[in-house]
Order: structure tokens, then C-alpha cells, then sequence
């Protein structure tokens, strides 16, 4: 009865609004419910971070799970990705702590995520694209330094989730397309999946230490959101790709936007 009560219907409506978009999309989880909380809510910025990385950590497990099962995973991949971004969440973490709870983390935290949910709008809009001229400079194996590169790409991921609970998705999968042209996209987007599970629990964990989560809130959202990504999952088929993504991308150009400026 205590947990029932502590549901608050428009968090779980929003949950379930964004789950739908996760499920239709593969996008739209951090970059779309982080800033809804701050914007829309007046939820701090620490808050909605700390407790949207759990969120993730939890909904991503079940990811990994089925991923792993249909063997859409490449844990060399993964552990070179963990490799760079484990270390880096963890000095991001202590940082924030140094910084405290007061206007110039706050800043930090808000100006990161509108530029995180800025990045990931432009990626929705230009991946196709982008990956095409890229393609250009790129060896049709890949890199020959693609395993230095994938560290770093996890230095960066674990910098900017950290921050903004927003990146793994977009920018990680869009790395690893890059670096690992001739993988299967299913094993390319299992792998990023699987990834994120230890980088936004670790970062959950330390938004945790430093007293960032609101647990009410994170029941609530995944009251609606689990429900969500289900039907969004089930009638993904049925939606046009090319409506839903450029969408989105709106949505976050404007949210990214007002972020940042």
C-alpha cells in the first residue's frame, strides 16, 4: 500500500509517453525523460540525472538479457568499451562531489544535457548520412587502431552520461558503426546495450552516494514506462520509421535548446 501511494500518476503517464518512443524508436529514454523532468517538473537536475540512470540501468538489463540470448552481443567490444568508461564515471562522480550541491554543479550538469540531447538530435537526423561520407575515410575492415578507439569512445560516454544520463545510445552506436563496419547492426546495438548497463549503474550508484535519486519518482516512471516500451515494441512494425525519428529530433532540437540557452 506504501509503494501504491507513492505513485504519482503524471510521472507514470510520462513514463509511459516515453517508453512508447523508446519502443517505436531505440531512442528517447535519457535524452527525452531527463529533460521532461527538469522542464517540464522543476525536478533538479542532479535529481532527474541520478534517478533516469538507474531507470536505465534496470530497463537495459532486461536488454542485455534478451541480446545475450540471441547472442547480439560482442563482449570484447563491451569490455573495451567498459575499459574507458568505468574509470572515467568514476572521476566524473568524484568531481561532481568536489563540486557540491550548489549552482556551479547544477550548471554544469544542465548545460552538459542540453548539449548531449542537442548531439542526439542532430544523430537522428544525419546518421544515415553522416555514417555514408564517413564511410568515405574508413577502411571497409575498420581501423586499424579500432580498439584504442572504442576506449576512448567509452572515456567520452562515461563523461557525458555521467553528466547528463544522455549519450550511450545514440553516440555510442554511431561510434561502433564506424569502427566495426562490417558487424551486424543487431550485434552493434546489442553490444552498446549491454555496455550501458555497468556505465549508468556505476553512474546511478554515485549519483546515489551523493544523495541524487528520488526513489517515489523512479517507481512512478517505470510504472508507466515498462507498460510503454511494450506496446511501442509491439507496434513499431506498424509505425513509419521515417515519421517517428525526425519527430523526435524536433522535440529534442527545442528541449536541447532551452537547456542550453
Amino acid at each position: 500500500m506504501g509503494l501504491l501511494a507513492a505513485i504519482n500518476p503524471l510521472y507514470s503517464v510520462s513514463g509511459f509517453a516515453v517508453g512508447l518512443l523508446v519502443g517505436l524508436t531505440g531512442v528517447g529514454g535519457g535524452s527525452l525523460m531527463t529533460p521532461l523532468l527538469v522542464l517540464l517538473f522543476g525536478i533538479h537536475p542532479s535529481t532527474a540525472v541520478g534517478t533516469d540512470l538507474l531507470y536505465a540501468a534496470m530497463t537495459k538489463s532486461v536488454g542485455t538479457a534478451v541480446h545475450g540470448f540471441n547472442k547480439n552481443i560482442d563482449w570484447r567490444v563491451v569490455a573495451r568499451l567498459a575499459s574507458g568508461s568505468i574509470p572515467a564515471t568514476a572521476v566524473t562522480v568524484l568531481v561532481l562531489s568536489q563540486l557540491g550541491g550548489g549552482g556551479g554543479a547544477t550548471k554544469l550538469i544542465t548545460t552538459v544535457l542540453g548539449v548531449a540531447v542537442l548531439i542526439t538530435a542532430v544523430l537522428l537526423l544525419t546518421r544515415g548520412w553522416l555514417l555514408s561520407y564517413l564511410a568515405r575515410f574508413v577502411p571497409s575492415e575498420g581501423p586499424r587502431n579500432a580498439a584504442g578507439l572504442t576506449v576512448l569512445t567509452g572515456v567520452v560516454l562515461g563523461v557525458l552520461v555521467s553528466l547528463s544520463s544522455v549519450g550511450a545510445g545514440a553516440l555510442g552506436v554511431t561510434a561502433l558503426f564506424l569502427m566495426y563496419p562490417r558487424m551486424p547492426a543487431s550485434r552493434i546495438v546489442g553490444s552498446d546495450i549491454a555496455h550501458a548497463v555497468p556505465l549508468t549503474l556505476l553512474a546511478g550508484a554515485g549519483h546515489f552516494w551523493l544523495g541524487h535519486i528520488d526513489w517515489n519518482l523512479l517507481a512512478s516512471l517505470l510504472t508507466g514506462s515498462i507498460p510503454g516500451i511494450i506496446v511501442g515494441s509491439i507496434i513499431a512494425v506498424r509505425v513509419p520509421d521515417g515519421f517517428i525519428r525526425p519527430a523526435l529530433a524536433c522535440v529534442l532540437l527545442l528541449v536541447g535548446g532551452r537547456l542550453v540557452f
